[in-house]
């Protein structure tokens, strides 16, 4: 049985938002393999082109982006319930549905905060479309604020934004 394109898409996502380590460069190939060969023309596309900016970045000047990008700003970082940070009780809720996703999906995030993208990206791609429909649509209002930031910011990995919303209205509309 051929695994459902959407688990490829949004691992390849979830590995393109990952920090670039020595791990992450050697995956490069790989991972330009597997988004070479999805279905999906329009993912396709912009997955390739992702992987192509990040090489014509090179190493250190991808890795010199990433970490201003993603970990120094409070605008653009990965962890989906810090982009509104006005209410620490309304964060802390958040945080703990984000928590009860993995765990209801019988996975725990013991390595990453349960809000941060790359980590409910896996899960959404290890769970059924059901279960990957629930849990993107948990996080979809937080990754339209992240993607609006992304714009804003003149962020390239907005168009990995758009590929994730565009798998979950695909699993909107294959579970309705």
């Amino acid at each position: 049985m051929r695994e459902p394109e959407y688990k490829k898409t949004l691992s390849l996502v979830a590995y393109l938002f990952g920090y670039p380590d020595e791990d992450w460069w050697a995956a490069l190939p790989e991972a330009q393999a597997g988004a070479a060969a999805l279905a999906n023309q329009q993912n396709r596309t912009v997955l390739l082109e992702a992987i192509n900016y990040i090489q014509l970045l090179g190493r250190r000047g991808y890795e010199e982006q990433y970490v201003r990008v993603f970990e120094f700003s409070a605008n653009t970082n990965l962890y989906l319930t810090m982009h509104d940070r006005t209410d620490f009780g309304k964060q802390a809720r958040e945080m703990l549905a984000f928590k009860k996703l993995f765990l209801d999906n019988g996975f725990d995030t013991n390595r990453e905060l349960p809000d941060f993208l790359p980590a409910i990206l896996e899960l959404a791609a290890a769970i059924s479309e059901v279960q990957a429909r629930r849990v993107l649509g948990a996080a979809r209002a937080k990754i339209e604020l992240l993607r609006r930031r992304f714009v804003e910011a003149k962020l390239a990995h907005t168009f990995l934004l758009d590929v994730i919303l565009t798998e979950a209205d695909a699993l909107e509309g294959e579970t309705a």
